[in-house]
């Protein structure tokens, strides 16, 4: 992964990952999933949402916004 990336969101859900990036992508900020769950035991890791350094304050609010909805 690039320099600047950090991690905004985790989850053991993908698509309450792929919903905040769905989110974030509406708002056009750039976001990637990174899927660290075990291959064989979906029980074991997270799905993990990285964006650009300089878009996590929007981000978190965003994110913010969305939970309280």
């Amino acid at each position: 992964m690039e320099k600047d990336w950090v991690k905004i969101y985790t989850s053991a859900n993908y698509y309450q990952s792929e919903i905040v990036k769905q989110v974030l992508t509406e708002h056009q900020i750039a976001s990637v999933l990174i899927n660290r769950q075990d291959s064989s035991h979906r029980a074991f890791g997270n799905i993990e949402v990285y964006i650009h350094q300089e878009d996590f304050s929007q981000a978190i609010e965003l994110i913010i916004l969305n939970s309280n909805a």
